[in-house]
């Protein structure tokens, strides 16, 4: 605990935060744990396995479906300045990084991704409400810092060179696995993604997801930042397995030495 505090601030003693920050982990990791079991989201790749098995499920396209998973988040982000003006460099880092991250996958869902599917309502809404809650609470974990001093060992600007290497990593293998089809493209057949760290797992876009995260919690420093993060981690190591798995089903001559998420581990 004493090395801890070097790094974090002290714990909040708002229950909201704190029971938040042990919701968000355990729920995120228990996400993770279901896509190794197949329970899998049901977007994406996923959402044509599920489609065929039931039929009176409701649907939106995959591009509005993201659209409503990202938009309230983003909007909460850009709020935050107004709610919270003037709050120092940190809390200042930590709204601009997050109102960049769901920008940027606003902007990805309508210029870049391309979709052979549709997504669940029933999975859009409690995806946006998991962003938007995510959202919200790391903000006001970081309004409840004011008035502590900063923890000993100052991660913030390292946070943020690790926040764009993992967005600009993130964006780059966002661009090729937009490339596997072209707008003429009409058969919406998957193939095994080529390029990029492509040719040492098949999620690098997770794996700049999970830096960008640590990269955030890195200027934050607060519980809920951590906590949130490895979630995230742990749930993005499942999707990534499953994600693995699917490929390994689909594509006999798919290489057997790409690994899921981190090169030459798992």
């Amino acid at each position: 605990m004493e090395a801890m505090s070097k790094f974090l601030f002290p714990a909040p003693s708002n229950w909201f935060v704190s029971a938040m920050s042990v919701v968000s982990l355990v729920s995120l990791a228990n996400a993770g744990l279901s896509e190794i079991r197949g329970n899998s989201m049901k977007y994406s790749k996923f959402f044509n396995e599920t489609e065929k098995k039931n039929k009176k499920i409701h649907k939106v396209s995959g591009r509005n479906g993201m659209l409503i998973a990202y938009t309230p988040a983003f909007m909460s982000a850009v709020a935050s300045f107004a709610i919270f003006p003037d709050e120092g460099v940190r809390a200042l880092l930590v709204k601009s990084a997050l109102t960049f991250h769901f920008f940027k996958r606003i902007l990805e869902v309508v210029f870049i991704h391309k979709y052979s599917g549709g997504m669940e309502v029933e999975t859009a809404i409690p995806i946006s409400l998991s962003y938007l809650i995510s959202a919200v609470t790391m903000v006001f974990a970081q309004h409840l810092t004011q008035g502590y001093a900063g923890p000993e060992i100052d991660m913030s600007y390292p946070g943020i060179v690790v926040f764009l290497i993992g967005m600009s990593g993130n964006l780059y293998h966002h661009y090729l696995l937009s490339k596997l089809r072209s707008d003429k493209d009409k058969d919406k057949e998957y193939k095994v993604p080529r390029g990029g760290l492509f040719k040492l797992v098949i999620c690098p876009h997770y794996m700049f997801e999970i830096i960008g995260f640590w990269g955030v919690s890195f200027m934050s420093q607060t519980l809920y930042a951590f906590c949130f993060t490895l979630g995230t981690t742990l749930y993005l190591m499942g999707r990534s397995y499953a994600t693995r798995r699917w490929y390994l089903s689909k594509f006999e001559d798919f290489p057997i030495n790409v690994k899921a998420l981190i090169p030459f581990v798992f």
